[in-house]
C-alpha cells in the first residue's frame, strides 16, 4: 500500500517505500522542481525552449516545465530557430548521461565528459530530468495521459552492461551521478 494514502501502489523505490498514482505524480513534480532549483536551470521572466521529439521523455519535459511556468514568471515555447529564447531545456534522463559516463570512462575519453544538469553552448542548456530514470518518467507519462510514440529501445554494449548492474545493484545509475556531481559545482 501507498505509505501516504494506503491506496494501491503503482510505483516501489529500492528502499521498500511505495508510492500510488497522485502521490508518484506529486513526488515527480515535486522533485524536477527540486531539480531546476538546485542547479538554477530558470531565472525569473525567462523563456525555455524544448525540442519536440514525440517520445516519453519529451513529453513529460513539455508537461513539467508548462506546471512550472504556471507557477513563475517564465515562458515555455516549442524549439525554433525563429525565436527567441534564453534556456533550451532537454529531456536528458539518469539513464542516458550515466550511459555516458561509463561510455567516456570505458572508451577513455574521459576529457571529453561533458556530462551535466548545465551546459554551455550558444545558449544554456537545461537537464530538468536529469535526475530520473527512465522507467519513472515513462511512469509520469502514463499516469498523466501524455501522448507519445513508442521508441524501441536501442541496444547497445555500454547499456546492456549498465542495464544487467542495475538489476543486481539498484540504484548504481543514481550512484554514478551522484560522485559525478560530487566532483563538480554546476550552479551558476
Amino acid at each position: 500500500m501507498c505509505k501516504t494514502c494506503n491506496t494501491n501502489p503503482v510505483y516501489e523505490f529500492t528502499n521498500k517505500r511505495k508510492l500510488c498514482r497522485w502521490c508518484f505524480i506529486n513526488y515527480f513534480q515535486r522533485k524536477t522542481l527540486y531539480i531546476i532549483r538546485k542547479f538554477g536551470m530558470i531565472k525569473p521572466r525567462q523563456t525555455i525552449a524544448y525540442r519536440n521529439k514525440n517520445d516519453f521523455r519529451t513529453k513529460a519535459l513539455e508537461d513539467i516545465l508548462k506546471m512550472f511556468c504556471g507557477k513563475s514568471t517564465s515562458w515555455v515555447v516549442k524549439f525554433s530557430k525563429n525565436k527567441k529564447f534564453d534556456r533550451l531545456a532537454v529531456s536528458n534522463t539518469l539513464d542516458m548521461e550515466s550511459e555516458e559516463v561509463i561510455d567516456k570512462i570505458i572508451k577513455g575519453d574521459i576529457s571529453k565528459l561533458k556530462v551535466s544538469p548545465i551546459e554551455k553552448k550558444e545558449k544554456l542548456v537545461i537537464k530538468p530530468l536529469y535526475l530520473f530514470l527512465d522507467a519513472e518518467v515513462l511512469l509520469y507519462a502514463k499516469l498523466r495521459h501524455l501522448k507519445f510514440k513508442e521508441e524501441k529501445n536501442k541496444k547497445n554494449k555500454i547499456n546492456s552492461f549498465i542495464n544487467e548492474l542495475e538489476k543486481r545493484h539498484p540504484e548504481i545509475k543514481r550512484a554514478i551521478i551522484n560522485s559525478y556531481l560530487s566532483i563538480f559545482d554546476f550552479r551558476n
